[in-house]
């Protein structure tokens, strides 16, 4: 056995932190973060050497994660870091897997690199699949003109599977310069039209209250009102809808009854939509984080409740239910929906589902033609997750060709072009209205259409490759 800090997981720590520098301002390390990991697993102990890396990446790409447990879930510090470490330790098995299957990849010499892509590609499609979704190699590829132009085929995959395509490439080129070769894929994205830019023809009016999450008001209601009336006489043209956010106060559209009637009534005198985030009770005792639609004669229309729950935010996860109290207002009992929900041109997605490209694709597919998320980023205080998660928010605007609102409790707040380009970003940390430009587009990009062909492919060849490689190296 190695002892510790051998080259070997000296190259493994060094992926990790190569994976969580993309993520923090130098995306262009990317086409050889995974370089230094597949250089280790060549030898032994490819497992551990992953897992290693996976739990590096993931710690420190999400470190927040013991901020917000201790701030907002009433853990001491100490329980919310070992919480950190726990999910660390979860996560990173899919590197420790990724890992295992790629080394009897590297024998395949030439055909290596699209294969080991192909692993990494598919591995990071199962991640929502197993209880918590986050960036993606390929997010680093967001500013990357050329490369977007994979998002609206293969979504975000596509980009990563040429980012772990070149650090395969670079290491099986030592051997075999034939291996250069497979760089000749970065020029496909080329070949491919550049993302629309549509110029925004009708705006929204999003509100960031900008409540407290230590000590939200008593009264959540009147800034809400109060600055959407301000926007509205602001406005120059007619907005198409007034957005308000997922808030840290419980707001009852459904069991308030003066809320409801002053909701309906500013959606019925402005005569547009009013899309709020609200509490809902599918049945007693069982509440929904939901999106509630009221449309301009001011009656409430359909309304979405969130099917992606964030683990101890808004339930928390058996073994723990014991040492976590609540982070928002129902959590630890809210319950998941059960089905997307579109209405009319407006697909309206929650906070943290931003992450699962698989299922924003599904609000586009059924006819949005405007994507709005509404969020509280206000949990993340001032860390990293905020840029992160509009980085997701981004490459999903891409990926299904469409204006993206996003719509934050206190930023923040802005529109996203198809092009993954940033419009009217809301000064943070601050009360405010503002107006959203966007484009209503109908028409539907490949990956909203067909949805992660790529990624599901690139698994199922990677994997039959590694099941084969392995019986090679054991015969």
């Amino acid at each position: 056995m190695w002892p510790p800090f051998t080259a070997p997981v000296l190259s493994a720590v060094l992926s990790a932190l190569i994976l969580v520098a993309i993520q923090s301002g130098f995306p262009y390390l990317a086409p050889v973060a995974l370089l230094p990991l597949l250089w280790a697993i060549g030898g032994a102990q490819p497992f551990r050497l992953g897992w290693i890396a996976g739990i590096l990446q993931w710690g420190g790409t999400c470190y927040w994660i013991a901020g917000t447990l201790a701030r907002h879930g009433g853990m001491d510090p100490w329980l919310a870091w070992l919480m950190l470490i726990l999910f660390s330790l979860a996560k990173g098995l899919h590197a420790a897997v990724f890992a295992v299957l790629a080394r009897p990849l590297l024998k395949y010499a030439f055909w290596a690199p699209p294969l080991i892509a192909a692993l990494w590609t598919g591995l990071e499609r199962t991640h929502g699949d197993f209880g918590f979704a986050w960036l993606t190699l390929g997010n680093a590829g967001l500013d990357a003109a050329y490369l977007a132009r994979l998002a609206p085929i293969t979504g975000v995959y596509g980009l990563s599977f040429l980012f772990a395509l070149s650090a395969a490439a670079l290491l099986i080129a030592v051997q075999d310069r034939r291996a250069f070769a497979w760089l000749a894929l970065w020029a496909v994205p080329l070949l491919l039209p550049p993302l629309p830019e549509p110029k925004p023809n009708q705006i929204a009016i999003a509100v960031q209250p900008n409540f407290d999450e230590g000590n939200p008001p008593r009264d959540p209601y009147y800034p809400l009102f109060d600055l959407s009336g301000q926007a509205l006489k602001r406005a120059a043209t007619k907005p198409q809808a007034i957005l308000w956010p997922e808030v840290p106060v419980g707001i009852y559209y459904d069991t308030d009854l003066a809320f409801r009637l002053s909701a309906n009534r500013l959606a019925r005198d402005a005569q547009l939509t009013l899309i709020l985030g609200t509490v809902a009770f599918a049945q007693p005792g069982s509440p929904r984080n939901s999106a509630q639609f009221i449309n301009s004669q001011g009656n409430p229309a359909t309304r979405y409740d969130k099917v992606n729950l964030v683990p101890f935010g808004e339930y928390v996860p058996w073994p723990f239910a014991a040492m976590v109290e609540k982070v928002s207002t129902e959590a630890g009992t809210f319950a998941p929906g059960d089905k997307v929900v579109v209405n009319g041109r407006w697909g309206t997605f929650i906070c943290y589902e931003s992450a699962f490209p698989h299922f924003v694709r599904q609000f586009a597919a059924q006819g949005a033609e405007v994507l709005v998320n509404l969020t509280n980023d206000g949990y993340f205080a001032r860390s990293a997750a905020r840029q992160q998660h509009i980085a997701l928010a981004r490459m999903r605007a891409m990926e299904n060709g469409r204006w993206l609102l996003r719509v934050t409790n206190d930023g923040y707040t802005m529109s996203i072009s198809p092009n993954g380009q940033m419009h009217a970003q809301a000064v943070p940390y601050q009360p405010l209205a503002t107006l959203l430009p966007f484009f209503y587009e109908s028409r539907q990009t490949p990956y909203t259409r067909y949805g992660d062909w790529f990624a599901w492919t690139s698994l199922a060849t990677a994997l039959a490759a590694a099941i084969y490689g392995r019986a090679k190296l054991r015969a």
